[in-house]
């Protein structure tokens, strides 16, 4: 992977062209230090024409160096955020990491692995799915009132930690708030666009993670954010990687932060 540009939000020793190890990835794209709040970043991948699946799925635009950002940026976060159609749709499990990626974990003040938040108002996760099942941390489901008793239930007896907010909706000050609750402020949230977009249009999507797929996919497939209305978010170039084989791996902050960490 090689470094094909640089933004003035970071300040680094890496110049253009230069190889990039994984240390150099993780200080890339480390969170603020001393954080008090969530800081939600996104990650995507899309095609080169703004598609977000291939075939259905996000892994069909997967690239080997989108598949080592993934787990990098898995490895930097307290909770990964997720809405239930993405899980359901990418079969989620629980974070699997390495006993290395482990031992840094830790020995930088995090837990072992991450937790999986899930953000469902129906409370539609199955309670044998994989992301219940196939983990060494059990999910945590934030739902609404509205949700499905039975399933609920079942999710609970399961060892899954439920939070039920009130209303027939979870909005995204019951997500920011429950995140904060929990002690997570290093968020990677993967998707989906539903939930991207909710995000962005309250103002609560702190940076993206874009890769770009070295492919065009026509077709009807959608793009990596959906709302009801448009949302402006003016953002910041942080970096751009390149592979060799065309993938781009770009890092956007949004553009207040820039200003506030001078």
């Amino acid at each position: 992977m090689q470094l094909l540009d640089i933004g003035t939000y970071l300040t680094t020793d890496l110049t253009v062209g230069s190889d990039v190890d994984d240390d150099a990835v993780r200080a890339l794209h480390a969170y603020p230090e001393d954080l008090n709040r969530p800081w939600i970043r996104t990650n995507f991948v899309s095609s080169i024409d703004g598609s977000v699946t291939a075939d259905g799925a996000s892994a069909g635009l997967g690239t080997p160096a989108d598949a080592r950002l993934f787990g990098i940026l898995r490895e930097l976060c307290d909770a990964v955020l997720v809405g239930a159609g993405t899980a359901r749709a990418e079969n989620y499990g629980g974070v699997s990491l390495s006993a290395e990626e482990k031992a840094r974990r830790v020995a930088s003040g995090l837990a072992p692995v991450p937790t999986i938040v899930v953000v469902t108002a129906s409370g539609s996760i199955d309670a044998e799915s994989r992301l219940v099942t196939d983990t060494e941390v059990k999910p945590v489901v934030v739902t609404s009132a509205a949700a499905d008793g039975s399933k609920v239930a079942a999710l609970r007896t399961a060892g899954v930690t439920v939070i039920e907010v009130s209303g027939d909706t979870v909005s995204t000050g019951d997500i920011v708030a429950t995140l904060d609750d929990l002690g997570f402020h290093r968020i990677l949230c993967e998707g989906g666009p539903g939930l991207f977009g909710q995000l962005v249009s309250d103002g609560a999507a702190d940076e993206l993670c874009l890769t770009i797929s070295p492919m065009l996919v026509v077709g009807s497939a959608g793009r990596i954010a959906h709302a009801a209305h448009a949302s402006d978010l003016p953002m910041d170039r942080a970096h751009v990687l390149g592979d060799a084989d065309g993938t781009l791996l770009t890092r956007w902050v949004r553009a207040r932060h820039r200003a506030e960490s001078r």
